[in-house]
This record gives structure tokens, C-alpha cells and sequence, in this order.
């Protein structure tokens, strides 16, 4: 019981936090830039097409979000945090070291890995799942997600990578 209720605040916490961010990047709530915005900073990443990348990342976050804080569908929410979160520390943050101070990675990287524990744990008891008894198959569906998710972002680096070179060529 005591671990369902940590996994209960954990996941509301979290998943409000993160969701919140995503609407930050998809309709400009709470003082964010919106897609446009967050699609023109994806472009200037050199991904394209941006605006796809845009609703990509704050879909992640924002439904992703969702679903953890809810505690529905198991693993899914959290590979959506865990997908925008490695976007995050790798177009963003990674080059100003570990400590947010610096505009770095701690934030995302502490998200990222809360996500995943919450991906390998289940929501527990106190979840959407539990009340509508979806069961999905946790293992499979977390391990296999993980393996698309970091196809679709390894993509995405890729795509951030050739423009870098482009760049410097020209």
C-alpha cells in the first residue's frame, strides 16, 4: 500500500510538471512560447520539417505527462517524458554541463529517470489502470518502446548533426 501511494504522488507530481511544460510548447500556456515559438527553435536545430518535431516534443510531454500523472496505459506516458527528455539534454543542455544553474541537464535527466522507473514499475494500484483493469505487458511494451523512441531520436540528432556539418561546410 505505501508503495502504491509513493508511486500515486510521484506520478501526479511528475506528470503534472511535465504536462504542463508540454502546454507550455503546444499552446503557450503558463508563460510558453507555443508551437509556433517552439517550432522555430526546432528549426533553427536544423530539424525538419520542424513544425513535425515541435508537436512531437510537446506531444511527448504534454500527453505523456497526462498519462503518467493519471496512471493510464503503464508505460507509455513515461516513454514519451523519456523521449522529449533526451531531445532536451542533448539540443539543450548537455553543453552547459550538469547543474541547472548553468542552464544544464540535472532537470531532464532527474525527469528522464523518473520516467523510467515509473516505465518499469507500472502506476500501481492508485491508477487508471487498476480502476478500468488495463493490463498491459509492462516489460514488452516498455523495453520495445524504449527501442522505438530511441530509434525516432537518434533520427532526430541525426538530423541536428548533418545541419551542424552543413553548416560549417558552407
Amino acid at each position: 500500500m505505501s508503495v502504491d501511494l509513493g508511486l500515486l504522488i510521484v506520478r501526479v507530481a511528475v506528470g503534472l510538471i511535465v504536462a504542463g511544460h508540454g502546454a507550455q510548447k503546444l499552446f503557450g500556456w503558463f508563460g510558453g512560447v507555443g508551437l509556433k515559438g517552439f517550432g522555430g527553435w526546432m528549426a533553427s536545430l536544423g530539424l525538419r520539417p520542424a513544425a513535425a518535431w515541435a508537436v512531437l516534443g510537446g506531444l511527448g510531454e504534454f500527453v505523456g505527462g497526462l498519462l503518467v500523472a493519471l496512471g493510464l496505459l503503464g508505460p507509455i506516458g513515461p516513454l514519451g517524458i523519456i523521449g522529449a527528455m533526451i531531445m532536451a539534454i542533448a539540443l539543450a543542455h548537455w553543453s552547459k554541463g550538469l547543474w541547472g544553474v548553468n542552464g544544464g541537464y540535472e532537470y531532464p535527466l532527474i525527469l528522464l529517470v523518473v520516467a523510467a522507473v515509473l516505465g518499469l514499475t507500472g502506476p500501481g494500484s492508485y491508477s487508471l489502470d487498476a480502476l478500468l483493469g488495463i493490463v498491459l505487458p509492462t516489460q514488452l511494451v516498455f523495453w520495445g518502446g524504449l527501442v522505438a523512441t530511441l530509434l525516432v531520436v537518434g533520427y532526430g540528432l541525426s538530423l541536428t548533426r548533418r545541419q551542424v556539418a552543413k553548416q560549417q561546410t558552407a
